[in-house]
């Protein structure tokens, strides 16, 4: 009798997502052959708790390895949404369990980042037979040191970093990049050192706006006429830091400077410093586009461990890089945690130690 897996992606979505679909069907189907039978459910948990599915062929996962985002489309479904019955009187936990049990699965794996792995372990403790993977750009799931699509941002971001060097020192400008990272920083901190950038503001360090400006005058003295500053989108200053989340967020909407912290910043530097500053905010480009090299071993690890857990019948758990060895962490044990940048990682050290302003 075949086994029936069903493999979804749901949250944003980042280059390879592909690859790690491919990762799984090309080892599922090397290892099981005729045993398997793949559903791709649609548009993420939205797809399970309305029953939208394709079940799916080998010739359906040709040619994923380079493609970006994901060929089963991607929706966002809140996790604290899933056991509130809105408007249309759907009870999504239920609903998800009924598509489950219609389509006959063995078993789900869910591709996706925090979110995504907090309805994971609800659906486990629901009696389902789930497997995670870790994706996001922000490398914030607790349990795995790396999450595939977190380097090719890494390349992105530091290609604008790079591009802008050029116009910023052509101008004589401070240039502001808003680097993707709402709760962590990694991609900002990863990026940020290897553009180049001067400043570094992170959402794990509050920064003080008076620090951020002395760094870039201190630049101008030591004969550099631009400055690059890598900010976080989820970057706060020490006051906000002080604040509820909400309190901040309606000071910044009453400024009318956006929600993020770059053009009020940007702002500040050109009022203090007299230097001319802008903004550049390169965003869903962060998330786009073909994997890199490093992106396409790591989904294609990772795919294929989790398809030798369906084969071993081994769930409740996600895949993680620990040591630079791929296993597998407890749902029970991750979800509902991140993983944000310590006050002991060594790249902050690095940081320091190459003179770069943390705010």
């Amino acid at each position: 009798m075949k086994k029936r897996v069903g493999i979804l992606t749901s949250g944003g979505d980042c280059p390879g997502l592909n690859a790690t679909i491919r990762g799984v069907a090309k080892a599922l189907y090397a290892r099981m052959g005729d045993d398997v039978q793949i559903i791709g459910i649609l548009n993420g948990y939205h797809g399970l708790i309305n029953g939208d599915y394709k079940e799916m062929c080998p010739d359906d996962f040709r040619g994923l390895l380079t493609l970006g985002g994901t060929i089963l489309g991607t929706k966002r479904t809140p996790f604290k949404m899933m056991r509130v019955v809105e408007e249309d009187n759907i009870d999504k936990v239920a609903a998800m369990k009924k598509t489950y049990k219609a389509l006959k699965l063995d078993c789900l794996l869910t591709l996706g980042g925090n979110g995504t792995h907090k309805t994971a372990n609800l659906l486990s403790q629901e009696g389902l037979n789930i497997i995670g993977l870790p994706k996001t750009i922000d490398n914030d799931i607790y349990g795995t040191e790396v999450t595939f699509g977190f380097h090719t941002a890494v390349d992105i971001a530091t290609d604008v970093i790079d591009r802008i060097h050029t116009t910023a020192g052509s101008h004589s400008r401070v240039m502001c990049i808003e680097i993707m990272g709402n709760k962590a920083g990694w991609l900002t901190l990863y990026s940020g050192i290897a553009g180049g950038a001067d400043i570094i503001l992170l959402p794990e360090i509050p920064y003080d706006i008076d620090r951020v400006c002395n760094a870039v005058v201190k630049r101008a003295e030591n004969g550099s006429n631009f400055s690059i500053l890598a900010v976080a989108e989820g970057a706060i200053n020490t006051e906000e830091a002080k604040m509820k989340r909400k309190e901040w967020t309606a000071k910044r909407a009453e400024a009318g400077l956006g929600t993020t912290a770059t053009n009020r910043i940007a702002a500040a530097v050109q009022k203090k410093t007299g230097f001319e500053t802008r903004v550049c905010i390169p965003g869903h480009m962060q998330r786009g586009g073909s994997p890199s090299a490093y992106d396409r071993v790591l989904a294609t690890q990772f795919g294929s461990y989790a398809a030798k857990l369906v084969e071993a019948d081994r769930y409740g758990v996600t895949v993680a890089m620990v040591n630079n060895h791929v296993t597998e962490n407890r749902l029970a044990d991750i979800a509902g945690k991140s993983r944000n940048i310590p006050e002991s990682c060594d790249l902050l050290a690095v940081a320091r130690r190459m003179g770069i302003c943390l705010g």
